[in-house]
């Protein structure tokens, strides 16, 4: 089968790879009908991760071929959504709700890798969830998003505790962050300010609920935002970056007693002890535990109550794997997919 491999830093190949079979008899196969480069991949594309010979991509969706003897919530002909971090959904962490660390996680990125014609998905019952039926084709991209950015969008303004009465700001307008505004719309924030300098996202920002947008940066940033919030801060702030600038902006931007809900992939952020102590800001985030919240995303999907797919702008083929990273990387394109 075809599938994407990172060799290096920028060097993206559609690669002949072994065609996946049941190991495990908790495993199933599935046939990828879409998958996607996230802003996350673009991490090892730039340099700033190990690159070696990485299977690409962790959202994805798909039909079930096979399945193991014992899995038990899918049938072969399942059109299914998967997490991008396999789980048991079982154990007392999963119970929890954070399915991102189950005992048993383990990231699709890298080894499985879903930018490819077929995967093998471990812990197929824990993992992945079945859609009501088939869907149709103007549905996939939106159940696609619901595999990682929709479900990591939504974890971020449940982490920042968005809600009823609620300022929301929005640190990033990539594509976790413009489903973040629209999840802070859908926990019924009352005002959603979206933090971006281009107009394409901006438009995107409005549609998805977005009421105020604030180009300005850093201190610039932080000095708009409590502009507009009486001086205050907001209430909630979504962190959708990973750098020390966005995750000192968030921390800046919310007003004491307030919560930031991080998920951008955080790298070389270190956090002044001091200004944070006296900040009186709640910290929470991580790897989102998008299977937690696929069932209620896919719901809101299947029903047409949201339409999460229109961040994806631009499609290509999986051949053109690198054109699609190019695009990213350049931001000529905000997410893109790709189609096996």
């Amino acid at each position: 089968m075809r599938g994407v491999i990172m060799r290096a830093p920028g060097d993206i190949r559609v690669e002949n790879r072994d065609e996946p079979t049941i190991l495990e008899p908790t495993d199933a196969i599935i046939r990828l009908v879409a998958t996607c480069v996230c802003g996350s991949d673009l991490w090892p594309y730039r340099g700033a991760e190990p690159a070696d010979h990485l299977a690409m991509g962790h959202e994805y969706v798909g039909i079930v071929e096979e399945i193991g003897d014992q899995v038990k919530t899918l049938t072969v002909g399942d059109f299914v959504v998967g997490s991008f971090v396999i789980s048991d959904n079982t154990c007392e962490i999963c119970q929890a709700g954070y399915q991102s660390r189950c005992v048993h996680a383990e990231f699709v990125h890298g080894t499985i890798g879903t930018q490819a014609e077929r995967a093998r998905i471990p812990l197929a019952d824990g993992t992945l969830v079945a859609t009501p039926g088939q869907p149709d084709a103007d549905l996939i991209p939106s159940l696609l998003a619901a595999s990682d950015v929709l479900g990591t969008g939504w974890f971020a303004a449940v982490a920042a505790e968005a809600g009823p009465g609620k300022t929301v700001a929005v640190v990033g307008d990539g594509a976790v962050g413009l489903l973040a505004v629209l999840a802070a719309r859908q926990l019924g924030a009352e005002r959603i300010i979206a933090m971006s300098r281009h107009e394409s996202r901006q438009a995107l920002a409005r549609e998805f609920g977005a009421t105020d947008i604030v180009e300005q940066r850093g201190d610039e940033g932080v000095a708009r935002i409590k502009e507009l919030t009486g001086g205050l801060g907001a209430h909630s702030v979504i962190e959708a970056v990973g750098t020390q600038e966005s995750m000192m902006q968030a921390i800046r931007a919310t007003r004491p007693g307030g919560h930031v809900g991080y998920v951008g992939v955080s790298h070389d952020v270190q956090l002044p002890g001091d200004e944070l102590f006296f900040s009186g800001v709640h910290l929470h985030g991580g790897p989102a535990p998008v299977r937690q919240y696929l069932p209620e995303l896919i719901d809101l999907i299947w029903r047409r109550k949201i339409n999460p797919g229109k961040v994806f702008d631009l499609t290509l083929p999986l051949d053109r794997a690198a054109d699609g990273y190019r695009a990213m990387d350049q931001r000529r394109a905000i997410k893109v997919l790709l189609q096996p």
